[in-house]
């Protein structure tokens, strides 16, 4: 026979450790001054990780519209030799100082 089920002490506990994440808003929707840019690597690599993934849209909090367009400069920047593909490319080139 099934026992009923009783308010126990141990499901409150679980139910008061219970982590909620603090609200994310997006960077580029409360600065609207701020534009998306292939030409600016250096505002894009915030929103690359270490390996040279696209970071998704739950770690950075930014809206599903400015992370399509994000995706779009971050994959133009890389065509265009401005931000590596690979984290590997990073360490190769380290700091070059080209003088002209």
């Amino acid at each position: 026979m099934a026992k009923p089920k009783s308010t126990n002490t141990s499901s409150r506990r679980r139910n008061e450790r219970k982590y909620i994440p603090k609200r994310k808003f997006c960077f580029f929707c409360t600065n609207k001054a701020v534009a998306i840019d292939y030409k600016d690597p250096v505002k894009l690599r915030s929103y690359i990780s270490g390996g040279g993934k696209i970071e998704p849209r739950r770690k950075t909090g930014i809206c599903a519209k400015h992370q399509r367009t994000l995706a779009i400069a971050i994959k133009r920047a890389r065509h265009l030799a401005l931000l590596p593909y690979v984290e590997a490319h990073v360490r190769k080139a380290g700091s070059i100082v080209i003088h002209d």
